[in-house]
């Protein structure tokens, strides 16, 4: 999955989820601090279900979207 979080968001609090999503068990596979801030991540249904209630109008999360593969044609 993909986690982004809200223009708002600093480093600290992003950090912070991170740390405790690492704890719980998640595999965090990337960190993103350029265009957005987020990261991608391995994680139990538990583990989504937790951070997608966590997604509305006071959360740190902006959304949260299913990690895929992308392909281009020529």
């Amino acid at each position: 999955s993909i986690i982004v979080f809200k223009d708002s968001v600093t480093n600290d609090e992003m950090e912070d989820v991170i740390e405790n999503m690492r704890a719980a068990g998640a595999h965090i596979t990337n960190i993103y601090k350029e265009i957005y801030k987020g990261f991608a991540a391995t994680m139990s249904n538990i583990q989504l279900s937790r951070l997608q209630e966590l997604t509305g109008k006071d959360s740190l999360i902006d959304y949260i979207e299913s990690d895929g593969v992308v392909t281009t044609f020529d």
